[in-house]
């Protein structure tokens, strides 16, 4: 050894680091979600989510998670000869993330379940998130799709066991040779974003044969998520309108269909998923539902990925501050660990409030969803509030994440800026958080869609329902309900949208909170959010900041 290395060793002692977040069980630590869990769904199965806790808080799957990352998947548009081939390929890790995805029923399993299922999958999916997120966008896609392709039951009826299948097969095979299928969705073109009417896409009748009416599909989708899919769901205009199109990318004839993968494209963050600009030559595809109707029936889809994108920004913001507090544990700062610092201590109750909320309030669009599935809503209750909570906990959620992760990434330092070739996991956070925002309809969409609902009589009677268990528990949450609830029926401007998504996303999140949270939690909950504080870390004097902490 050189004397200029040995020097240089000496004066570089590594300490006061906080150590990795690695090996500890998502599950067992996560009270909020436990208690959510017990709330919603009794009879859950704490042993199935205790394994997946542990299984994805290993180092082993969190390396899988940074090398899927790190590695992102490359198209292969022709092979070595010229053939046209329009492949996609992945690291190993991506692989090793689908299988334990689908191993543990995140895709269609909940479907052909009992009661509870779709609750206890919800659980599972905000788990998996902390691990990784961006596998799960066909994931979730093969979940979200029954409901819609119910529609043509004759492909559905020779599908569905493939789509429910817990063994995931990545081989480019036609379906029936396959133990596992994935779908993925085709909506948006380059010139219509969310107005999927101005698409131009064309769909050619081309006769009828044993999945009903078959068509030429010529074309092209801006977004196509996620191109190695077995089949997608997608909107063409049809003589009829736009419709409803099942496209499988290999024909039951086993001749590959005329799809066309242009780019993949280069992401802010989503890394180890494939998003991808693709054109349709002639391709083959079958009518889901009828001619015209293809935004109502593929809604059918986008209701369910939308649950999941509240539920994945709700595992996404566990996971920053499961990171966040476990540095501030560790870490000292001018003679105190840092969680013993008065600000800093209340930086972190308040991260931990939100992340109970956004935790409470995807659940209980959850329970909404299992409860209409399961036949267990006489009183049209729970599909009113699926109708409302879908883009109130969309909107809302999924806009308090990006602020989340850069309050949570704030709490590291500098530490938490620094990729390091995936081994800054606040960093890859940060960068998804976005994601669940934009896709599956924007924040206006949703907030349009709210409007449009509580244009329903009922939704105002459900909402005031919903609402009763907190009444008279905190003078600012009454406050906010009477004058929300005066408004609904009234709010017809688009420019209030938003501010009626906001208000009614936290008197669902107080309600929840004070039926199945701590007292200090909900406390602390009304005291801040009721005067619309934008900053973390606002709690005001006298908050039980110890217990938050303690919980969460």
């Amino acid at each position: 050894m050189r004397k200029g290395e040995a020097m240089s060793r000496a004066t570089h002692t590594v300490f006061n680091q906080s150590t990795p977040l690695a090996d500890v069980n998502l599950f067992s630590g996560n009270r909020a979600l436990a208690d959510a869990l017990h709330f919603h769904d009794a009879g859950f199965n704490s042993a199935r989510l205790a394994a997946l806790g542990a299984e994805m808080g290993s180092a082993v799957m969190q390396q899988h998670a940074r090398l899927a990352n790190a590695f992102p998947p490359q198209l292969k548009s022709h092979d070595r000869f010229g053939r046209r081939i329009d492949q996609v390929e992945f690291h190993p890790s991506y692989h090793v993330l689908m299988s334990a995805a689908l191993r543990h029923g995140l895709h269609g399993t909940p479907w052909s379940a009992g009661a509870g299922a779709h609750v206890e999958r919800a659980a599972a999916f905000l788990l998996f998130t902390e691990c990784e997120p961006s596998v799960l966008c066909p994931v979730s896609m093969s979940y979200a799709v029954t409901p819609a392709l119910r529609a043509n039951m004759a492909i559905y009826s020779e599908w569905a066991t493939g789509l429910a299948s817990q063994r995931y097969d990545e081989r480019f095979l036609p379906f029936d040779r396959k133990s596992g299928l994935t779908m993925g969705m085709g909506m948006t073109e380059k010139q219509g974003g969310s107005d999927v009417r101005a698409n131009t896409t064309r769909a050619e009748f081309d006769g009828d044969d044993a999945w009903g009416r078959r068509y030429r599909v010529t074309g092209h989708k801006w977004f196509l998520s996620a191109p190695m899919c077995d089949a997608f769901l997608i909107l063409a205009q049809t003589s009829g309108g736009l419709s409803c199109l099942f496209l499988p990318r290999i024909l039951p004839d086993g001749t590959v269909n005329a799809l066309a993968i242009q780019r993949l494209k280069h992401k802010l963050g989503n890394h180890a998923n494939a998003s991808s600009e693709v054109e349709f030559e002639a391709a083959s595809a079958w009518l889901v539902g009828d001619e015209g109707r293809g935004v109502a029936q593929i809604l059918a889809m986008g209701a369910i990925t939308r649950l999941d994108c509240a539920l994945g920004t709700a595992g996404l913001m566990r996971h920053a501050l499961s990171l966040a507090l476990h540095h501030a544990r560790q870490r000292e700062a001018f003679g105190k660990r840092l969680v013993e610092q008065p600000l800093m201590k209340n930086v972190l109750a308040d991260l931990a409030i939100e992340s109970e909320a956004a935790t409470a309030l995807a659940l209980r669009l959850a329970r909404a969803v299992d409860r209409c599935e399961a036949g267990q809503d006489a009183s049209g209750h729970e599909a009113a509030m699926r109708r409302l909570l879908t883009p109130i906990a969309k909107f809302w959620i999924c806009k308090r994440g990006s602020h989340f992760a850069q309050e949570a990434m704030e709490c590291l330092g500098g530490n938490g800026y620094v990729e390091e070739q995936g081994e800054g996991v606040m960093a890859r956070i940060y960068r998804e958080m976005p994601l669940n925002s934009i896709w599956e309809g924007a924040g206006n969409i949703m907030a349009l869609d709210l409007l449009r609902t509580l244009r329903d009589p009922a939704a105002g009677a459900a909402l005031e329902h919903e609402l009763e268990p907190a009444r008279q528990a905190h003078p600012a949450f009454d406050r906010r309900r009477d004058l929300v609830l005066r408004a609904v029926g009234g709010i017809t401007e688009e420019v209030e949208a938003r501010r009626l998504a906001r208000d009614l996303a936290l008197l669902l999140q107080a309600t929840l909170l004070r039926q199945h949270s701590s007292d200090a939690v909900f406390a602390a909950f009304c005291a801040s959010r009721f005067d619309t504080a934008d900053v973390f870390g606002l709690l005001p004097a006298g908050v039980g900041l110890d217990a938050i902490l303690e919980r969460a």
